[in-house]
């Protein structure tokens, strides 16, 4: 058994690359359409997409300005959902950051914290930037609480930003500076 804890592994979680058999899950994650407002997602992907993204995941974070982890059970080696590095500027030490815990049964359960904070470590350890960022619609309580505890700091509200069938939600903008780095 390995004592020494890996940077992208926590307690119950790891963070890992993409894999070819990882399809058939993005796919379904992908197209799960109740998601698609707090990803801005407007249509479905293809196989034929997904298959091409998994093809070029391997490209380092520097050339293609993301990169998308799975969330994995240690125990199991199960994937419960997908964290996101997106937007990376390296020159102004910046990135956006996304997180998705697709079933109901592995939400509420302290995954997605652990699988942010892992993620906030090796970006400001690893990838050295200066902040992270993210977009939460101000009903998205769980996902506004989720960052906050993470230390994420609430810095703006873009009034009536996202249309949804309901109608205009406003959209907190949140940032997490690195306390190495400030």
């Amino acid at each position: 058994m390995n004592t020494k804890m890996q940077i992208l592994e926590g307690k119950s979680i790891r963070l890992r690359a993409l894999e070819p058999t990882d399809l058939k899950l993005l796919y379904k994650w992908e197209n799960d359409s109740t998601i698609w407002e707090v990803s801005h997602t407007l249509k479905p992907f293809s196989i034929f997409i997904l298959k091409q993204y998994l093809e070029s995941s391997h490209l380092d974070i520097f050339e293609t300005k993301q990169l998308r982890l799975v969330i994995e059970l240690i125990e199991t080696n199960t994937p419960i959902g997908l964290i996101d590095i997106f937007d990376f500027d390296p020159f102004h030490q910046r990135a956006g950051i996304g997180i998705l815990i697709n079933d109901t049964e592995n939400k509420n359960k302290g995954f997605a914290s652990e699988a942010l904070q892992i993620l906030c470590n090796y970006a400001f350890s690893i990838l050295q930037v200066h902040q992270l960022y993210c977009n939460i619609t101000a009903s998205n309580e769980v996902s506004l609480r989720l960052f906050t505890k993470q230390g994420f700091e609430i810095i703006g509200n873009k009034k009536d930003w996202i249309r949804s069938k309901n109608g205009w939600m406003d959209e907190y903008s949140l940032q997490k500076i690195n306390p190495a780095n400030p």
